[in-house]
């Protein structure tokens, strides 16, 4: 076994069973892409076992830190099942469900969704790619009882491209149609794994958007604008509140004729229903000059910081756009606001939120701050999993 040192100090992350190692903390050792390699502290004390990547900043990714376990097939099986059994416990109205959620899991590297009978997979480390094989047949031994038979591979996130390898898509197990209706609370929306974003569809906002339905009705929001609207699932659930005037921006044309088809898909008068495909910024500030006003407003941005490095622009861009949006609601109107990038944690989302109420010159009450759906789970130990957060703001006036 191969044997990776860390220089003198740089064990304290692995102590506190956080899985990442970064380069610089790297004294001694090497290793094939991928390959399981023992990391040892400074002074030769066992610290975990791990995947190794030449390449990546993350230069190891542990797997295990119980110096007795070996990372076989066997270890696949039973991180799998454990993830499987936990998601079994949290009674999720939905037949799209994520399975395995990388580092929190303690598999970095794998997300593994379920749509019906389809696995949808990424493989997105060194070490998940070396083990493919072994994973892809634990998955579905796993699953078999929940219906899955089939497996997709969704491996074309850019993410590949910092570990060294080539994107990757296509079925690994199985074939067929990769088009599936998806049912979550009240609302159904049709998602194909192959073409779809991520692993298909963001199975992460599937609890705000039913929330979004109850806010709805509950505040009576007739006028309902939602932003980076993608095919519609805040839309839909806005019309399944009551709304009778919904607007969705997204720049993708295919996007939109997906979210007017889930419009008729769920019942709804396609009359209360419009998709402007159009750049989010400048309808904006479109509307504002129009004198527009809405009840509710989605702002669902697609990731403007991945990481810390960005944080500065990406909070001049969330400011901007929360900004016109808190302008474009009316008094007592509702906005859910949200970032998915990793380099804005929450504390600093809010204050950027709050900057742009000051230059917006209004107020609002913050009613609840909004995450991923339980099934993402963050870990006591890898907090950096909370990637999405979000904010309902009643504003005043």
């Amino acid at each position: 076994m191969k044997v990776i040192r860390l220089r003198e100090g740089k064990e304290r992350s692995l102590l506190r069973r956080h899985p990442w190692v970064f380069a610089g903390s790297v004294e001694k050792g090497k290793a094939d892409l991928g390959e399981t390699v023992r990391v040892e502290s400074h002074d030769g004390h066992f610290l975990a076992w791990a995947s190794f990547s030449p390449s990546s900043q993350i230069r190891v990714r542990a797997w295990s830190f119980d110096e007795a376990e070996r990372i076989d097939a066997g270890f696949f099986q039973r991180r799998i099942a454990a993830a499987v059994a936990m998601r079994q416990r949290l009674a999720i109205q939905s037949n799209g469900v994520r399975l395995i959620h990388g580092e929190a899991d303690g598999l970095p590297g794998l997300i593994v969704d379920s749509y019906e009978d389809i696995l949808s997979v990424q493989f997105l480390s060194a070490g998940t790619e070396r083990w493919k094989a072994q994973i892809a047949d634990a998955l579905l031994a796993e699953t078999a009882a929940l219906g899955c038979t089939r497996l997709y591979e969704r491996s074309d996130s850019g993410v590949r491209q910092m570990e060294g390898l080539e994107p990757a898509k296509g079925w690994l197990r199985g074939g067929g149609d990769t088009t599936i209706t998806l049912r979550e609370h009240s609302i159904q929306l049709t998602v194909d794994v192959e073409e779809g974003h991520k692993t298909g569809y963001y199975l992460d906002q599937r609890e705000n958007r039913a929330l979004f339905a109850k806010l709805v009705a509950q505040f009576g929001c007739q006028s309902v604008l939602n932003c980076y609207s993608y095919t519609g699932g805040f839309s839909v659930s806005a019309l399944a509140g009551g709304a009778t005037e919904v607007v969705s921006v997204d720049s993708s044309g295919p996007a939109l004729a997906r979210a007017n088809a889930h419009v008729l898909l769920n019942g709804f008068d396609p009359a209360h229903h419009t998709a402007l495909d159009a750049d989010v910024n400048g309808t904006l500030r479109q509307m504002l000059k129009d004198g527009r006003q809405f009840d509710a407003i989605v702002l669902d941005p697609p990731k403007f910081a991945p990481s810390a490095a960005h944080a500065d622009r990406a909070s001049r861009a969330y400011k901007d756009i929360n900004r016109l949006g808190l302008k474009l609601l009316k008094p007592g109107g509702l906005l859910l606001t949200f970032s998915c990038s990793g380099g804005i944690g929450a504390e600093l989302f809010h204050k950027i939120v709050a900057g742009a109420g000051l230059d917006a010159q209004v107020d609002g009450y913050l009613l609840q701050r909004l995450e991923a759906s339980p099934d993402h789970p963050t870990t006591l130990c890898f907090p950096e999993g909370e990637y999405l957060k979000g904010l309902v703001v009643l504003k005043q006036g």
